[in-house]
């Protein structure tokens, strides 16, 4: 099981403002330690976390973030409007586009999903997959 996942930033402060455009939607909280940031997921009592936590750090070696190629963190929305509202709050919220909200054909008929970077280039996927809205052929 993955705990969590890290993405560096130089910019804390763009990262925060990015970030928190979208994930508080999808039930993360804000936890920040020693000027680095944590979105957590809620954690029942008595209960292991489902998913993973995110962090965003400044990295420790000292040497600038950069973004890993070929690496993307995925979250994973309610609907295909939500997908669509957070990709447009991340971009208001100083991410950049990287694939509009939609279908694709690699896919199944199911997946909708927008590509995202964020301030510091990491790639991010906001996606849908539920069979009870409507599907890429239909």
């Amino acid at each position: 099981m993955i705990a969590y996942v890290t993405v560096g930033a130089d910019d804390i402060a763009k990262a925060e403002r990015f970030y928190s455009a979208f994930l508080p939607s999808l039930g993360y909280r804000l936890e920040e330690y020693q000027g680095d940031l944590s979105y957590i997921l809620p954690e029942e009592p008595g209960q292991s976390s489902v998913q993973p936590d995110f962090y965003v750090k400044s990295p420790f070696n000292g040497q600038s973030a950069s973004a890993g190629n070929g690496a993307m963190v995925a979250f994973q929305a309610r609907s295909q409007k939500q997908v669509r509202d957070l990709y447009d709050a991340a971009l208001a919220a100083g991410g950049s586009d990287d694939g509009r909200p939609g279908f694709r054909a690699a896919y199944g008929p199911h997946f909708y999903v927008g590509y995202l970077r964020d301030p510091h280039g990491n790639k991010i996927a906001l996606f849908s997959s539920d069979p009870d809205e409507p599907g890429r052929d239909g």
